[in-house]
């Protein structure tokens, strides 16, 4: 063997065919003349399109337009900044773990499913990216009701009066079919805008969000320009007749002061009680739409770039609006105003429709989002096949890289969705099932952190393990603050999909972050095992058994497990031959039968193969490199002659009164 020649090791090099399954995403298909699947023609979007645009109106949404005042009419000006803050310090935590993976390499389809599988594994990723999956489902399903309610509260025809009642602009007709033929109208909408492909929802949603960016600077002008008017309340009891007014005070210290405590009272809209923790998850929900960025990860043009950038400046801006508004609010308003009317930012308005199309605009623009996010989730689980064949008609895709099938797929269970009617009992897991995605990102990240693992370099570095922790904990807590029932059916249904998909799922070949940190873990305690430090009242066993033919020496095998008493139990075998002139190392394909056998007789031993021209050449290799510091054995048993040939365990046994005894000729023991 010459100094050039390679260096091989069964344990380094890899035997087979390259798997074929969907997970190899980092490289290019190569199709006809050369050219890729339609891949790279799909990432189109940068920072602005890609990222800021969906991730700012999925956090608006309608929270800022009609739910501002709530927060602060009920919980005063200080404690809503200070849920503001508790709910930013909780989402920001999350950021910074989707920022340290996003860097880290590359990033294809799938988002935080992408992550979180390729961190913890196809189980806990598939469970999770399953949940994600039916959250944006019922989050599109929830937005498009919501514009429904919001279109037919205008435009609508009141049920209990009927047409005698209607004003000149409520011509809709009212009732259950008539809402779901609506909704089936909007949400046919927004199929065909995602249908078409990412860049022509990218280009609508940056109309849209031009649109609620002037709604928003209006609202704010209109605080400074607007002169001081009282408004009458919405009429919430069924038989007062009487008009309650409250006033729009404009900036004034008193109206400040009166509006820094809390003063929690009934929610007019629903008849219950309000505090803290209610209130608080009502926020709560405006702040839960910061992956809609890296939903989108398969359709950027530099992921590692876009979405670090885009959804820090998507989380800050939204973070100084709702901080901006609850002050100009809190300043200008009654408590009353704030209490007993969320429309209230239409009602001082200097045009009052702005705040409509606002809301209308925000809300499709919401549900197009979740739509096409759950489209691109269910296309990256297809791609792993996960599920087997279950899957295999939503990996098409057009030309362009869209993946149609998907879409259509969402678009149908979206529909079935809406037939449900009313969805508030929906509304609060869907919520739950975000957070418990945001936990799972942070997880990922604290695991990575954790492991110490070499391919772990993200670009991005203002991350700790304690802002994973105090991620984790803060998502955990919220969802239990939310719904304490609703967050243990979430938990179950994970691990239900956990157990389901580790027992049905195929095997992959993205590595396991359990290894990473088993292997971490038993470095450190290994160099804590200091040979100075040993007592022989704590002597345990540590034999190296030489096997020279596994197949008769199985025996043997558990015999010497049994022996070792939880100590180190090495197999050793010893191949006769030389590497010089061999095409590849001979021992690379015994390696894992050995390892299904250790497997099959269920011992805990490991496995040590080396190649050498006699065994005894062999056996002095194994006892110079088998077992490091404090782990070395102080045995050698071997049942291999010289000559490679194997000397039968137990070879003569005669029975006496039920006994057998050994000749004791079928093992050789030496003394380290």
């Amino acid at each position: 063997m010459s100094e050039k020649a390679p260096l091989l090791h069964y344990r380094l090099t890899t035997s087979g065919p390259e798997p074929t399954d969907g997970s190899k995403h980092g490289r290019a298909k190569v199709g006809r003349g050369g050219r890729g699947s339609g891949e790279k023609p799909a990432r189109k979007l940068g920072v602005v399109f890609g990222v800021i645009t969906p991730t700012l109106l999925s956090m608006f949404s309608v929270v800022v337009f009609l739910r501002v005042g709530f927060v602060v009419g009920q919980a005063g000006l200080y404690q809503s900044i200070a849920m503001f803050l508790v709910a930013y310090i909780i989402i920001t935590m999350t950021v910074l773990s989707v920022c340290a993976i996003s860097t880290n390499g590359a990033l294809d389809a799938g988002g935080a499913y992408y992550m979180i599988s390729r961190a913890l594994g196809p189980e806990f990723g598939g469970s999770i990216g399953i949940m994600f999956f039916f959250a944006n489902v019922c989050g599109s399903a929830l937005y498009v009701l919501g514009l429904v309610e919001a279109i037919m509260s205008v435009f609508g025809i009141p049920e209990e009066g009927g047409a005698a009642s209607a004003g000149p602009h409520q011509v809709l007709p009212s009732g259950y079919l008539w809402s779901v033929l609506y909704g089936t109208g909007l949400l046919f909408l927004c199929f065909l805008v995602c249908l078409v492909g990412a860049h022509i929802y990218a280009k609508a949603a940056f109309i849209i969000f031009i649109m609620v960016t002037t709604v928003l600077v209006s609202i704010f002008i209109s605080f400074f320009i607007v002169r001081p008017v009282g408004l009458v309340l919405p009429d919430t009891s069924v038989n007062s007749t009487s008009l309650t007014i409250a006033n729009f005070t404009g900036f004034r210290l008193h109206t400040l002061q009166s509006n820094l405590l809390p003063s929690y009272t009934v929610d007019y809209t629903t008849g219950a009680m309000m505090n803290f923790a209610t209130v608080f998850a009502v926020m709560f929900n405006g702040c839960t739409g910061i992956m809609a960025g890296s939903n989108m990860s398969g359709d950027l043009k530099n992921p590692s770039y876009s979405i670090p950038r885009g959804t820090i400046a998507a989380v800050l801006i939204t973070f100084i609006t709702y901080n901006l508004l609850s002050l100009l609010a809190a300043w200008s308003c009654d408590r009353c105003l704030l209490q007993k009317d969320y429309s209230f930012l239409g009602d001082i308005n200097i045009w009052p429709p702005m705040v409509t199309v606002g809301v209308y605009s925000s809300t499709m623009s919401a549900a197009m989002s979740n739509l096409i996010g759950a489209s691109r989730i269910l296309y990256a689980l297809a791609k792993d096949n996960l599920f087997g064949g279950v899957l295999a008609l939503a990996r098409k895709t057009s030309r362009s890289g869209n993946p149609w099938v998907s879409v259509l797929v969402s678009w149908l269970l979206v529909q079935v969705v809406l037939f449900a009617g009313k969805l508030n009992t929906i509304a609060g897991i869907v919520t739950i099932f975000f957070l418990l995605v945001y936990a799972a990102v942070n997880l990922a990240c604290l695991a990575l952190e954790w492991a110490s693992a070499p391919n772990f370099r993200p670009s991005f570095r203002c991350f700790t393990w304690h802002t994973c922790t105090l991620g984790i904990i803060g998502c955990l807590v919220m969802m239990f603050l939310i719904s304490a029932i609703y967050a243990f059916a979430s938990i179950a249904f994970m691990l239900l999909l956990l157990m389901l998909i580790h027992y049905l799922g195929p095997i992959s070949n993205w590595g396991y972050i359990s290894q990473a940190l088993i292997f971490h873990q038993v470095r450190k305690y290994l160099l804590m095992l200091d040979v100075r430090k040993d007592h022989v009242k704590f002597w345990r066993p540590q034999l190296l058994l030489m096997v020279a033919n596994p197949r008769s020496s199985t025996g043997l095998m558990t015999f010497i497990n049994d022996l070792k008493k939880s100590g180190l139990y090495v197999l050793g075998h010893v191949k006769l031959g030389l590497l010089d002139g061999l095409p590849s190392d001979p021992l690379q394909s015994c390696y894992e039968s050995w390892l299904s056998l250790v497997d099959h007789l269920n011992i805990k031993a490991f496995v040590n193969l080396t190649l050498a021209d006699s065994v005894r050449h062999g056996v002095q290799n194994l006892l110079f490199i088998t077992g490091f510091g404090r782990l070395r054995f102080g045995y050698c048993l071997s049942n291999q002659r010289p000559d490679g040939a194997a000397v039968p365990f137990l070879p003569q046994c005669e029975g006496r009164g039920g006994r057998q005894r050994s000749s004791g000729r079928g093992i050789r023991v030496t003394d380290c």
